[in-house]
C-alpha cells in the first residue's frame, strides 16, 4: 500500500489524548464560530496550525482546496479533514461531529423558540459586536495563508486572475479547475503567460452562481413529489448534502423548489426564517436542516435533517483524504494543489471583503476590528476568546439601544 493511502496509524493511548483535543477544540470552533466559511477557516488555521501546530500551513491549504473540490460545506469538511490527519477514521467523526454540534443545539433552541413564540430570536446586538473581531481574524489569516501560497510571481499572477474571475461572478468550480489546470501544464521556471488570465475569464464565463441556482432548482424539481414523513424528509436533505457546491444561493433553490413550491411542507416565510437562523448562529449554514426539521416534525425531524444534510460530507472526506498526499508526491500535480490554493484563496479573499463591507459601518465597529487585530497578532488573547468578547460587548450595547 502506497504512501497516504491509509489514515496515519496513531497508538492507542496516544489516539486517546488526541481524540480529547480534537473534541475539545471542535466544541469550542463550533461555538464561536460565526462569519461562514472563510470565518470558519481562519478560526481553525489559528487554532490548529497556528496554535497547536497539528499541521503546517501548507498541508492546511491544501486541505482546502480539496474542501472546495467535494459538495457540502466547506469548513465542516475542513474539520473532518483535520481530525482524520490527527487521528485517523476516529478523529474524522469526533472532529466533524463536535463541530456540528453546537450550532446544531443552537439552532434546535432558536427552533423551539420559534414554534411557540413565532418570531426570530433578537440577535442583532451580539452579531454587530461579533462581525467585526471576525473581520480580523479572517484578515489575519489571509495574510499568513497568502505568504504560504503565493510563492513566485507566477502563483501571484494567477491568484490575481482568480481573484478577478470570482469578482465577476463566474463560478468557484470553474475558477478552481482551471486555476489547478493552468498551474499545472506551465512548467515552474515558466512566467505565466500574460494571456493565463484572461483564460480563467474566458473559461469561466458559464455559469454564475445564480445560473447554478437555477440549474440546482431544475434538479430538485425533478424529484418526484412525497407526502411527508422522517424517510423522506432524510432522503432530501441527503441528496441536497450529496450535490450541492456553491453558495447560499444553491441550497435556497433547492429548499425552495422541493420543500415549499412543490411538496408545501414549508411556507415561503418559514424557510427564509430557517435561512436567517443558520446565518446568524455559529458553526455550518447546513444547521438550517436542523431548523426545518424542528418546524416540520419536532425533536425527531431536526435529528433526522441533520443527519441526511450532513452524512454525505463524512463520506465525501473519508474517500477524498487518503489521495491527498499523493498529489504532493507529483511535481504536476503538486503544481496544480499550488493553483487551486491560490484560487481558494482568492475565493476567501472576495467573501471577506463582502462580510467586511457589511461588519464595519461605522467608527465603532472598525476600532472593534482594528483593536482585535492587534490583540490577535500580538497573541494577548486567542480568537475565540475574542469574538466572545466582542459578542458580550455588542449584546450589551444592544441592550442600551447603542448597537446598528
Amino acid at each position: 500500500m502506497g504512501p497516504g493511502s491509509a489514515p496515519p496509524q496513531v497508538p492507542p493511548d496516544t489516539r486517546s489524548s488526541r481524540l480529547r483535543e480534537l473534541a475539545l477544540v471542535f466544541l469550542k470552533l463550533g461555538t464561536v464560530s460565526f462569519g461562514g466559511p472563510a470565518a470558519h477557516t481562519a478560526l481553525m488555521e489559528e487554532e490548529c496550525v497556528r496554535r497547536r501546530n497539528w499541521l503546517g500551513r501548507r498541508d492546511f491549504l491544501d486541505l482546502v482546496s480539496a474542501t472546495n473540490l467535494i459538495p457540502g460545506p466547506n469548513s465542516t469538511e475542513l474539520a473532518i479533514h483535520i481530525g482524520h490527519r490527527r487521528a485517523g477514521v476516529a478523529g474524522l467523526l469526533v472532529a466533524g461531529s463536535c463541530f456540528i454540534l453546537p450550532a446544531t443545539l443552537i439552532v434546535l433552541c432558536c427552533a423551539w423558540v420559534y414554534v411557540r413564540v413565532g418570531t426570530l430570536p433578537q440577535l442583532a446586538g451580539a452579531l454587530y459586536g461579533v462581525k467585526p473581531v471576525v473581520v480580523a481574524i479572517i484578515a489575519l489569516a489571509l495574510v499568513r495563508f497568502a505568504r504560504t501560497a503565493l510563492h513566485g510571481p507566477r502563483l501571484l499572477i494567477l491568484g490575481v486572475a482568480a481573484l478577478a474571475a470570482v469578482c465577476g461572478g463566474l463560478h468557484e468550480l470553474l475558477v478552481l479547475g482551471t486555476a489547478g489546470l493552468l498551474a499545472a501544464v506551465l512548467p515552474p521556471t515558466r512566467g505565466l503567460p500574460p494571456r493565463a488570465g484572461a483564460a480563467v475569464v474566458l473559461l469561466g464565463a458559464l455559469p454564475t452562481p445564480r445560473a447554478t441556482a437555477a440549474a440546482a432548482g431544475l434538479l430538485a424539481t425533478t424529484t418526484t413529489a412525497t407526502t411527508f414523513g422522517l424517510l423522506p424528509l432524510f432522503l432530501f436533505f441527503a441528496k441536497v448534502g450529496s450535490v450541492l457546491f456553491g453558495s447560499g444561493y444553491v441550497l435556497l433553490a433547492f429548499l425552495q423548489s422541493d420543500l415549499v413550491d412543490r411538496w408545501q411542507w414549508l411556507s415561503t416565510e418559514e424557510l427564509l426564517d430557517a435561512v436567517a437562523i443558520g446565518q446568524v448562529t455559529p458553526g455550518p449554514l447546513f444547521t438550517t436542516a436542523t431548523f426545518i426539521g424542528y418546524v416540520l416534525a419536532g425533536v425527531p425531524g431536526a435529528a433526522v435533517a441533520t443527519v441526511g444534510i450532513f452524512l454525505p460530507a463524512f463520506v465525501f472526506v473519508a474517500v477524498s483524504a487518503p489521495f491527498i498526499p499523493r498529489l504532493r508526491q507529483s511535481q504536476r500535480l503538486g503544481r496544480a494543489l499550488d493553483g487551486l490554493n491560490v484560487a481558494s484563496l482568492a475565493l476567501m479573499f472576495a467573501v471577506s471583503w463582502q462580510l467586511a463591507c457589511a461588519s464595519v459601518v461605522d467608527l465603532l465597529t472598525l476600532g472593534l476590528a482594528v483593536g482585535a487585530g492587534v490583540v490577535l497578532a500580538r497573541r494577548w488573547l486567542g480568537s475565540a476568546c475574542l469574538v466572545l468578547a466582542g459578542g458580550l460587548f455588542g449584546a450589551g450595547l444592544g441592550h442600551f439601544g447603542w448597537a446598528g
